[in-house]
């Protein structure tokens, strides 16, 4: 059966977006580790599908097809070409169509479709939120592995993903040069 990952950038007090969801500070200036960026490509290319929910759908498939078609030199272009030539799927309770390069609607009740792609043959799912869908797909249950990339920015105040107790384990913890932790954590139990 395939699983669902979910990544995650995240601050070291737990937000995932600033109050507005703003999330200027995962970029902040610093030198990116080039070992942080081959395990993004790294996980992508262990998935086939990318889940998403339609707010973030358009501008996600916008900016990665423009690092294709305009940056071919970018360090980003091998991960871009993933995300463009990956199947995915936004989630929508609202929206009746939607455009981007292999980009799909899907209306249906979320549980039962993410059931029924880990289901089906292929790689691994994978999302990379925005906040609420990623709220909602741990809520239900869904999420199989967790990589959650801790930044070294304190926001005070903002938003998370997780709305309730969930008890995770760490299975590993990997510190980069930038100063960014990616943690992989499962369900615990």
């Amino acid at each position: 059966m395939r699983k669902l990952k979910l990544q995650m950038q995240m601050t070291i007090d737990g937000f995932v977006a600033g109050p507005n969801g703003e999330n200027d500070w995962v970029f902040l200036p610093g030198a990116q580790d080039p070992a942080a960026l081959q395990f993004t490509i790294d996980l992508a290319g262990s998935c086939d599908t990318i889940l998403t929910g339609r707010t973030s759908a358009e501008g996600f498939a916008a900016h990665w097809q423009n690092v294709v078609d305009n940056q071919p030199d970018s360090p980003w272009h091998p991960f871009a070409k993933l995300m463009i030539n990956h199947r995915k799927i936004a989630f929508s309770r609202t929206n009746t169509e939607i455009a981007g390069p292999n980009l799909e609607l899907e209306t249906g009740d979320l549980a039962t479709v993410v059931q029924a792609l880990k289901k089906q043959p292929g790689k691994d799912l994978l999302s990379y939120g925005g906040v609420e869908f990623a709220q909602s797909l741990i809520d239900l249950n869904l999420v199989d592995e967790y990589y959650i990339i801790v930044n070294p920015v304190a926001l005070g105040s903002g938003l998370s993903i997780f709305k309730d107790r969930k008890v995770l384990k760490l299975e590993s913890s990997t510190a980069y040069t930038n100063g960014k932790v990616l943690n992989k954590y499962v369900p615990a139990g």
